[in-house]
């Protein structure tokens, strides 16, 4: 029997793509032009094995509505889509419970694999007690990123990560953390925030994470560098010093 998926977006033209990609690659699939009509048609979940939801919608939003459908089903398989992403939009959407966040316009390859990935795959874990999001996985276009807890850091400014592409292969990638940003933060805020601290692990996640949305493939040279900060995370910056200095 073949897996019944739901696209639930207002744009017509994009849900007759989507119909279009999944159907011949075995899916049945069913439409929804908005929140309120995904709901109704999903019911319980029971007849549906996963879901593509379109973050931008009249009525309820995708988050919204991502919320609604985890109410009734919290196993449900739902593949978030969007042309207005940003890190942190996937992170509440994954925190929600979405197991997979993809760009608009996408490639009808991005498309299968994120739904297959879907179907195969368990909900992320995050971890809310850290003051800023960082999740155990991040998924973005088929893209897994995972923590490489097994193989030893080199030194203090790397972070080592494995990226698990569509297709399954693991590739190891290493982000380098440069003194500018470091020193940059301590100018700032007045306080040193020193290479080991999970801010630095977060931020080197984030520098992942934007190039495999923007780039849709994995470094080439299996190396990023961090060599600059948003200004707009300094606040985070200040307020995870205090809570590092709280937990010792």
């Amino acid at each position: 029997m073949s897996d019944r998926i739901l696209i639930i977006d207002d744009e017509e033209h994009i849900r007759r793509m989507m119909r279009l990609t999944l159907e011949p690659a075995g899916y049945e699939v069913g439409e929804a032009s908005d929140g309120e009509e995904g709901l109704r048609l999903y019911a319980d979940g029971s007849t549906w094995n996963a879901v593509v939801l379109d973050q931008r919608m009249p009525g309820i939003d995708g988050l919204e509505t991502l919320h609604r459908l985890k109410k009734l089903n919290p196993d449900a398989p739902v593949v978030m889509a969007t042309a207005y992403a940003s890190i942190e939009l996937a992170v509440d959407a994954m925190k929600l419970g979405a197991t997979d966040f993809v760009r608009k316009p996408m490639t009808p390859k991005v498309l299968r694999n994120a739904v297959a990935a879907a179907l195969a795959k368990t909900i992320v874990e995050i971890h809310p007690a850290q003051p800023e999001p960082l999740i155990q996985t991040i998924t973005m276009n088929g893209f897994t990123i995972l923590d490489d807890e097994e193989s030893p850091v080199l030194d203090a400014q790397q972070r080592r990560f494995i990226v698990v592409s569509p297709e399954g292969e693991r590739h190891e990638v290493v982000v380098q953390i440069e003194l500018e940003p470091i020193e940059y933060v301590e100018r700032m805020t007045g306080h040193r925030l020193p290479p080991e601290s999970s801010f630095w692990t977060a931020a080197a996640l984030r520098l992942l994470s934007d190039f495999l949305w923007n780039e849709r493939v994995v470094p080439s040279t299996r190396r990023l560098v961090l060599s600059n900060l948003d200004p707009d995370k300094l606040p985070n910056a200040a307020r995870w010093q205090t809570e590092e200095m709280t937990t010792k």
